[in-house]
């Protein structure tokens, strides 16, 4: 029996959930940093989907995005982060790509936009659910 095959396989394995976990950090770090090194382009663009309350909402988003992705990094509170994260994304697609208000060329990247991020809430269910299911909520896999 060949043992070194299923380490190889679990080493990659876990390799895998780590540099996922990563990358769906940077996917929210990096935005949640620019909601403020370019603060008056969000606000622009906010505006321009007719939505209220900008700096409030918008200093939370990129406060929650900068925390979470710090969290999905260090693997903390993973399952919980992911599951708030995916609702951020929810609420992101629905007042910011709104394609179908949309005509056009920019409407079909709006669509594209808005597929992409349904991509990552999935993403981020499947971080969550993995995350709860293995116990192990507070480790680095």
């Amino acid at each position: 029996m060949n043992i070194i095959a299923p380490l190889k396989r679990q080493r990659l394995a876990i390799s895998a959930l780590i540099v996922g976990r990563i990358l769906l950090a940077l996917y929210f770090l990096v935005p949640g940093i620019m909601k403020f090194v370019a603060w008056d382009m969000h606000v622009s663009l906010m505006a321009q989907h007719g939505m209220v309350f900008i700096p409030f909402l918008l200093t939370s988003a990129g406060v929650f995005q900068i925390v979470a992705a710090f969290a999905l990094i260090f693997n903390r509170y993973t399952a919980i982060f992911s599951l708030l994260l995916a609702g951020l994304v929810l609420l992101i697609n629905i007042n910011l790509h709104d394609f179908w208000n949309i005509k056009g060329i920019e409407g079909a990247h709006e669509l594209q936009n808005f597929v992409k991020n349904l991509g990552i809430f999935a993403g981020l269910l499947l971080l969550s659910g993995h995350s709860y299911l293995s116990g192990k909520n507070n480790s680095y896999i």
